[in-house]
């Protein structure tokens, strides 16, 4: 199985297992989103999966993975400073930082689950 397949079955699971979660696009891309939030995505240009990853811990853990790398959509090196691109060599990894990003639109509003 291929990267993006993976990331197809891995996105497909999300929908199935979480009520607030929906397949898009954006940025040329397919994404998913979380309470209307674009979350993580696959990009073609990497090759690889990206994650909004907005706890210190979790995004440090994801870019200290060998090859993972801050995301910049548009290759001009101005990355976006939460999000982490996580390479398939990790994809063992990748449900953790999915399920991880989920969590960001809640974080950014101050939400937490009771």
């Amino acid at each position: 199985m291929d990267a993006h397949e993976r990331y197809d079955d891995l996105a497909d699971f999300l929908v199935f297992r979480h009520d607030f979660v929906e397949l898009s696009q954006m940025m040329g891309m397919p994404c998913v989103k979380a309470r209307g939030k674009m979350v993580l995505g696959f990009s073609g240009s990497y090759g690889a999966m990206v994650f909004k990853l907005v706890d210190p811990a979790v995004h440090a853990e994801a870019l200290g993975l060998e090859g993972a790398q801050l995301f910049d959509p548009s290759g001009e090196g101005k990355p976006f400073k939460q999000w982490v691109v996580v390479l398939p060599a990790h994809s063992d990894r990748w449900e953790h930082f999915a399920n991880q990003a989920l969590l960001a639109p809640a974080v950014e509003r101050e939400w937490s689950p009771a």
